[in-house]
């Protein structure tokens, strides 16, 4: 999602919205066309988009979903269709970025935004990132199944199956193991957070036993 947040707010940030176009039926007559997108941050696995009158768009990919972003020609515009996985479409004069699949779609208040992502532990890709305070979230619960306790996003915002399986597998432990009995809980989400890093660029992402430099699927 780090990366996602990254392109889009490289294609809308500073831009007047030309075309707004939600197709969820709760804000299918909101429309941000006129609106300065802001800025667009990533919170865990969630994407907020702020525009300047005081509105975010809240979405998260959920499983399927995913962003495209296009130059903003005729083609890439007859491209969008009537496709029914389309949720969302916010252009410019110079970018379409178009989001499919989209788990959530909703535009709230900026000010509000904590009624969505408040309750999310540290982020791992934040510029906040707090280690302490998720190894102090995980500790909370002793006897949960590590891996569960991981995936958790109350505890830590940002990591996924994927990572979750390869911080454990590169520390030795079962996922089913409980928090209270895996030793070194820094060391264990701070390597969680070393992948997470090595890999938000990336196309790819580091594949188990090499952590160190890192290597594309």
């Amino acid at each position: 999602m780090w990366n996602t947040a990254k392109r889009l707010h490289t294609a809308l940030a500073g831009q007047v919205l030309t075309r707004s176009d939600f197709r969820v039926p709760r804000y299918a007559t909101v429309s941000l066309t006129g609106r300065r997108v802001t800025e667009a941050v990533a919170r865990g696995k969630h994407l907020l988009i702020r525009t300047d009158n005081g509105l975010t768009v809240h979405t998260h990919l959920k499983m399927e979903g995913y962003w495209r972003v296009q130059p903003a020609d005729g083609a890439a515009l007859r491209s969008l269709g009537r496709s029914h996985q389309l949720r969302l479409v916010l252009a410019n004069a110079q970018w379409v970025a178009a989001g499919y699949l989209l788990g959530i779609t909703e535009v709230l208040p900026t000010a509000r935004e904590d009624q969505v992502v408040g309750h999310l532990g540290p982020d791992l890709l934040g510029q906040d990132w707090d280690q302490d305070a998720a190894v102090a979230r995980l500790a909370r619960d002793p006897d949960r199944p590590i891996g569960e306790a991981l995936l958790d996003q109350r505890n830590l915002a940002g990591l996924g199956t994927i990572y979750m399986s390869e911080t454990l597998f590169l520390r030795g432990v079962d996922p089913s193991r409980s928090v209270g009995s895996v030793d070194e809980l820094p060391a264990l989400v701070g390597l969680g957070h070393r992948l997470l890093d090595a890999n938000k660029e990336r196309a790819g992402h580091v594949t188990t036993g090499d952590a160190g430099r890192g290597r594309e699927n």
